[in-house]
């Protein structure tokens, strides 16, 4: 028998492939295929990229491939292509983006009997919910863990489970017993949701696979319910009938009805083509549910429930795998996911929309610093087909490229709803409130805080929009001038007064607050600046009777917390939001009809070039919560410096005015995207030695002839040098010429890896924050 090698990538730094024999007893070997591989001393789970009759390796040297994962079908040539193009343009290597790509559950041998498998699941009954964990021994944490778990996500298959506690199963049956849960087998794909049987007569029991006929007349059914305006309906037409790669630029005002624009095109698109897939990505997990929501409510009676999964950090890993695997073999056709989800596996891929896709949360900051926009165009380009990027505030990149003419520019200018207008904005100059001695209550101004009690009058929501968590952002000693400072990090740390502790929000090192200061035994310490929860305070006390709702990182932390208190808000047992960047986008708050805006001004003075459009993009995004339902908006920023170009833009709701503003800049300045960056970073143990290590770094670069045409700024120390102890600095490199750059950063890396005298050191292409 001819023997048979493959090349392996493996989620290892260097960027090589690696050679095994493959056995002969197991199936034929294809690229895509999941093998587990002896390296070094452990075993690892690779990917096979390219099956050969030959080795170039020694025969003594070869190793003989461990185990193949038959249970998952091969992930496709386009995937593959996909993750290469990764791989090559962000500087990492091939196992370095694929194998995190792929769910926990296929990187654990071990587990790749069960992936197919039905899925075991207990779901929580109102009995259970109303006993559980109280009526548990408060001693046995590992049961009331387990209960917690259930409680916060309503339903739990058997495998993450057991992972929470070794006797689940056990458990989970007495629960059963007492009528606290249900029990159910969930065949493959249906995870996720109790009802695997509905849309059961939209289903082939033969194959499972859906009548397309069914499906176009409820597609149809649905879509009468909901009129388009002028605008989206030219908007939905445009996208449907386009052919090949059509990269869309669907700026709309805030409210003007861009989800319905996605909905009626992916209805369009499963009637015209019955077994097509879409990806639908959006910037957070704690917009999800309301878009599955939405979803599932327009494609009710069209779909089967499994053919619209989630996939986001946020589910169990269990509920991970299933989802993806359904991705995979194609049962899902309406993926909703935030970033990570432009790697899922789709092999019948034929749209890409890309929700707020001027949101900076696209960009991965940890890892592969991939930009999860850029990949869903690069996608949509290898595979012909259209992709939908959505946005009020659109980023300057793609705002150049539809000004260029390479993206089609779709405009809604009005909102959906014909009598919701949108608000206005007033400016309040706290000099000025100054300078008149007029009141104000802990940073609300007295305008403010008598609009807000109009609002609670007439019955309508205020939200009050300040993007710093905590109560206090500084704790400080008036006597000596101490002041409360992270001992690992080069930052000061926020004082958390509900939980009584100071904490540091860059490396998570906290301690209780102390009685006096540490310098000079001064008892007057006191906190300087204010955070979401000081305003909360604060709120309880300039609006008395108001139900206040403090929404942010801290308030949210529980897996369904944040899902529950917006619900809250929506079902109008809150008259008064306050919350950072959570609460400022996505969110169609009906009976919101006031936002007030405190400390914007911080943003204005930011040494980034993207500071001013990340500010107007979030001062507009937050705008836009009001006023959605037809009732009157307002919108109030508290600001010293009133006369600014960026709240002027803002109180006439001119995006495309500060956007050419922005890009003439941009132009005259030579920033992206009129050129392309990238950023060396270095984490040493001493500044010194990170500085030291981008100087020698800048000095290889005079070797490389592609470096004629990339220019290198001085290695400078970051913002917060020194972070767990560890200090960090950067060098950016620059060319007008992405082709330049980028065979620049391939010859550099050798270099790179050859230097020493640096715990870390990474290369970010694109980078957003410099």
């Amino acid at each position: 028998m001819t023997p048979c090698f493959v090349r392996v990538a493996l989620d290892h730094p260097l960027p090589v492939l690696y050679d095994y024999r493959y056995p002969p007893d197991a199936p034929q070997p294809q690229p895509g295929m999941l093998v587990r591989v002896p390296f070094g001393r452990r075993e690892a789970v690779g990917l096979i990229c390219e099956v050969s009759a030959h080795s170039d390796v020694p025969a003594n040297k070869l190793r003989d491939v461990s185990a193949v994962c038959a249970e998952c079908p091969p992930l496709s040539a386009q995937w593959l292509a996909l993750a290469g193009f990764a791989a090559d343009y962000y500087q990492r290597g091939l196992g370095e983006v694929a194998l995190p790509a792929l769910p926990q559950a296929l990187r654990d041998p071990a587990r790749w009997p069960r992936l197919m498998a039905p899925e075991e699941r207990y779901r929580l009954l109102p009995a259970g919910r109303e006993a559980l964990p109280e009526a548990l021994p408060a001693r046995a944490q590992a049961l009331r863990r387990l209960a917690q778990a259930l409680v916060d996500a309503g339903e739990l298959d058997l495998a993450d489970a057991r992972a929470l506690h070794p006797k689940a199963a056990a458990t989970l049956e007495s629960w059963r017993e007492a009528g606290w849960v249900e029990y159910e087998c969930v065949a493959f794909g249906a995870a996720g949701h109790s009802s695997a049987g509905n849309g059961g007569e939209n289903e082939n029991p033969a194959d499972g696979a859906r009548n397309p006929g069914s499906a176009t007349e409820g597609a149809v059914a649905a879509a009468a319910l909901h009129q388009l305006s002028a605008e989206q309906a030219v908007a939905v037409e445009a996208i449907l009938e386009a052919r090949g790669f059509a990269p869309f630029l669907l700026h709309g005002v805030t409210g003007s009805g861009k989800t319905e624009v996605y909905l009626r095109a992916l209805s369009g698109l499963l009637e015209r083509e019955p077994d097509a897939q879409a990806l639908v990505l959006v910037p957070e997990i704690n917009l999800t549910p309301q878009f599955e929501a939405a979803f599932r409510t327009r494609f009710a009676g069209v779909l089967p429930d499994d053919a619209i999964v989630t996939l986001h950090s946020g589910l169990a890993e269990g509920e991970r795998a299933h989802h993806w695997l359904a991705a995979h073999t194609g049962r899902a056709r309406i993926v909703l996911g935030t970033r990570l989800a432009v790697l899922a596996s789709l092999p019948r891929l034929a749209m890409l929309v890309v929700d707020e896709e001027h949101d900076p949360a696209y960009k991965q900051q940890e890892g592969l610093r991939y930009s999860a926009r850029d990949l869903a165009i690069w996608r949509a380009k290898q595979l012909g087909v259209p992709v939908v990027l959505g946005s009020a505030t659109p980023s300057l990149e793609s705002w150049w490229q539809a000004e260029q003419g390479r993206y089609t520019r779709l405009t809604l200018s009005r909102r959906a709803i014909a009598e919701a207008v949108l608000p206005s904005v007033k400016l309040i100059d706290l000099e000025e409130e100054r300078r008149r001695g007029r009141a104000s209550f802990e940073g609300l101004s007295g305008p403010l805080v008598a609009a807000m009690k109009a609002r609670l009058e007439r019955g309508e929501q205020s939200l009050v929009f300040l993007n710093r968590r905590g109560y206090a952002p500084v704790l400080s000693c008036d006597a000596c001038g101490w002041v409360a400072g992270c001992p690992r990090c080069s930052a000061y740390v926020v004082l958390h007064k509900p939980e009584r502790a100071l904490r540091c929000h860059h490396c998570g090192w906290e301690s209780r607050i102390p009685h006096s200061c540490p310098d000079c035994g001064n008892v007057d310490i006191a906190p300087m600046g204010r955070g979401t929860q000081r305003i909360e305070e604060a709120l309880a006390s300039a609006v008395p009777g108001a139900r206040v709702l403090r929404i942010d990182a801290d308030s949210t932390r529980r897996k369904g917390s944040a899902q529950a208190l917006f619900s809250d808000v929506h079902a109008g047992d809150v008259d008064i939001l306050v919350g950072t960047q959570m609460i400022a986008k996505g969110h169609d708050f009906q009976r919101v009809s006031l936002v007030g805006v405190l400390n914007a001004d911080n943003a204005l003075f930011s040494h980034d070039f993207r500071a001013s459009e990340r500010l107007f993009a979030q001062l507009m995004q937050v705008s836009g919560r009001a006023g959605r339902a037809g009732l009157p908006g307002e919108v109030i920023v508290q600001t010293r410096y009133p006369r600014h170009a960026i709240y002027h833009a803002l109180a006439r709701h001119d995006y495309v005015g500060f956007a050419n503003s922005q890009i003439v800049e941009r132009r005259d300045a030579h920033l992206p995207p009129f050129v392309y960056q990238a950023l060396l970073r270095a984490e040493g143990r001493t500044l010194e030695a990170a500085l030291a290590f981008l100087a020698e770094a800048a000095q290889a670069l005079t070797a490389i002839p592609a470096a004629e045409r990339v220019t290198a700024y001085d290695a400078v120390p970051l913002t917060i040098v020194k972070v767990m102890n560890v200090h960090r600095a950067q060098l950016l490199v620059e060319s007008q010429s992405r082709a330049a750059l980028q065979a620049t950063l391939r010859a550099w890396q050798p270099a790179l890896r050859a230097l020493r005298g640096v715990l870390r050191w990474n290369l970010e292409v694109d980078p957003l924050d410099i």
